[in-house]
Order: C-alpha cells, then structure tokens, then sequence
C-alpha cells in the first residue's frame, strides 16, 4: 500500500498523452470493402466488436477503481478512449455492411435497432434454414419445447440467445416510452396486461407447478419470486421477462417473413396457430412495421448468399 506522502506525489505527476491518436476513421475506400463483407466475416465482426466492448468496460471500471485509491490513471483512459475509437469504427463497418441489403435496411429503420443489432442479425440468420419462424425461434433458444439435456449439443445458439433476447429485448424495453419504437410500445401494453392477468390469478396453476418443481424439499431459498408463487403469482421480473420474450418472438417472426419474402419471393407459411382455430382464437395477425408500401433500394439476400452472380 502506498503512504499518503508516495499518493500525492503520484497524483501531481502529469503523463502528457494525446488522445486524438489514433483516431480511427473509415475511409470511402474502407466503407466499400465493409460493404463487401461476407456472411461469415460480418458474423466475425459483430463478435470482435462486443469483445471490444467488453474489454472496454472493464478498462473503464479499472480506471474508476483507480481513482477512488487515488492512483493516477490517464494510460487506462487512454486505452479506454482507444478501444471506444476501435468500436466505433467497428460499429460504423458493420453499419455499411447491414445497408447493403434491403432486409437490412428494413431493421435499420426499426427504433432501437443500429448497426451492430442488424448485421448481427443478418450475418448469424439463414432464411435458407428457415421455413417458418419457429426456426428462428428455436435457433435463438426462445422455444420452451427445447431441452438441453445433459451429454448433448446444445440445441440453440447461445450468442444469438444473448443478443436476441437480452440485448435486443432490452433496448425495446429501453426505448418503450418513445411512439417512435413500435416494439418497444407493443411490450409495454403486453406487460400491462399480463400485470392484470396475474393480479386477477390467472397465473396460480404455473406458480403453483413452479413452486412444486422449484422449491420443494427446500431446494430454493426464500426469495421475491418464491414469494409471490406462495401467493399464486409471478413476481414482477418474471412478468418482465414474459413481456420481454413475447415482443422478441414477434419481432422474430416479423424479420422471418421480411427475409421471406425477400429471399422466396413470397408470403411465408402461416403460423401453426392460424391454422388450428381450435386452439384459441389468435386469428389478428400484426404485419411488420414500416414495411408495406415502403421501398428500400437495397440489394437482395441472395447476393448475401453469393448467389446473385450464379443466376446472371
């Protein structure tokens, strides 16, 4: 530990550094070579990026933990300010690489959805692989059917679990105060009314099987959510989270039928509910916002795919 004589010593050393370098910037010449980036190399761009990100926090919280021991830190700020500059540039590619395409251009102009969230989307989604959304879905790990057993391959993508549902997710729920944000607004009116559902007990027969499976023999501690299935309820952050993953299935299910469309050239098979009326009565289908009557000049998704100069 240092005396408090070595401390102020320290802090009154000044380290002249110049922040403005490197000051990272795209060229016009960069700009075009990231918008020829391919699927798997934008895939790899987006992970490099939230890497950046990552290593950037902590170099921020290292700095703040620094300060409040009163030890000098303008090296890790400076390299805090570098990696935001490397990020930027990053995100700023990634930006061109998504305008490229139509469909990514449709997500741009989505509220709440910038250039990472749309080439992330893009570069990791195969609409090849998709028939119906439920691919989507279950490839983002948002079907309850799914299992991960134990001794087996995970049967979801987890980067696109964490960025889909968690990332995504909550910037809608950011953004939701705003008209602006179609998804955001739809969330909030879904957790208004599963708040209702859940005072007038609607939920009891799930917190009572949650309570049987979850905290019997003394399994889990007393917590909020114990407490509310005590009371035949889900407590508030499962409310959220029910809310959350609802308006993320539908965001889904409107980028499948955009990329769909694009791709197929034509309308997408109708969910399994729409066609079995006897399940319930979930005949009012929400089209994609921002799409019908909008014209976007971007290319198709079989140039994506590299298959554009195979069909001339």
């Amino acid at each position: 530990m240092l005396t408090e004589a070595e401390r102020a010593e320290r802090q009154s050393e000044t380290i002249e550094i110049d922040l403005r370098t490197p000051f990272l910037k795209l060229s016009k010449d960069m700009k075009a070579a990231a918008r020829l980036l391919s699927q798997k190399e934008a895939r790899w761009m987006v992970d490099q990026y939230y890497t950046m990100q990552d290593a950037r926090i902590r170099a921020n919280h290292q700095r703040l933990k620094m300060e409040e021991c009163g030890e000098p830190s303008q090296l890790i700020d400076w390299v805090g300010n570098t990696q935001q500059r490397f990020e930027s540039a990053v995100k700023s590619a990634l930006g061109e690489f998504a305008a490229r395409y139509a469909t990514g251009q449709w997500l741009q102009s989505q509220h709440g959805i910038g250039p990472v969230l749309s080439a992330a989307l893009l570069s990791n989604l195969d609409i090849r692989k998709a028939k119906t959304v439920g691919h989507f879905w279950r490839f983002c790990g948002l079907d309850p059917t799914c299992k991960w057993e134990k001794g087996q391959k995970r049967p979801w993508n987890a980067f696109l679990k964490s960025v889909v549902t968690f990332r995504l997710g909550e910037t809608m729920v950011k953004f939701s105060g705003s008209d602006k944000c179609y998804y955001g607004r739809l969330w909030r009116l879904k957790k208004d009314a599963l708040i209702r559902d859940n005072e007038a007990g609607k939920f009891a027969p799930f917190a009572a099987q949650e309570l049987a499976e979850k905290c019997g023999n003394g399994k889990m501690k007393d917590t909020k959510r114990k407490e509310c299935w005590e009371q035949g309820k889900l407590s508030p952050a499962h409310i959220h989270e029910r809310a959350r993953r609802w308006m993320v299935k539908l965001f889904l299910s409107h980028l499948h039928e955009v990329m769909y469309r694009d791709y197929w050239g034509g309308d997408p098979p109708a969910p399994f509910i729409f066609e079995h009326p006897e399940l319930g009565d979930h005949r009012h289908k929400l089209d994609p916002p921002l799409y019908e009557g909008k014209t976007y000049d971007g290319e198709p998704l079989k140039a994506l795919y590299g298959e554009a100069d195979k069909q001339k």
